[in-house]
């Protein structure tokens, strides 16, 4: 409930703020991408928001900061469709996976 998130607000000398659905998606793929996080969109909020605060000037170099992602990216595949990169389809073959890969 909002009483319930502005008291954790409060209890933690926290902040609540909001994003935009493009904050909340870029934030997704980076969940994705850099973090091997398949979360549903909704899920990425709270990272989008720290992403904003870091960008607008806030430090956190000094605090620890919880992100907490609960919705599995099963909820809304169609999102993780439409946000992935485009597949890379190589034939069964180890030298051709290899140099794919830059190893040869």
């Amino acid at each position: 409930s909002w009483q319930k998130a502005v008291a954790a607000r409060d209890e933690s000398d926290g902040i609540i703020d909001m994003v935009s659905d493009e904050e909340i998606l870029t934030a997704y793929r980076l969940l994705a991408t850099k973090g091997g996080v398949f979360g549903e969109p909704a899920s990425a909020a709270s990272l989008a928001g720290l992403i904003k605060l870091s960008q607008q000037g806030m430090d956190f170099s000094q605090k620890r900061v919880v992100c907490v992602v609960t919705g599995t990216g099963l909820k809304d595949t169609d999102t993780a469709l439409k946000s992935a990169e485009p597949f890379l389809e190589l034939p069964a073959d180890l030298v051709a996976i290899e140099q794919a890969l830059g190893w040869s």
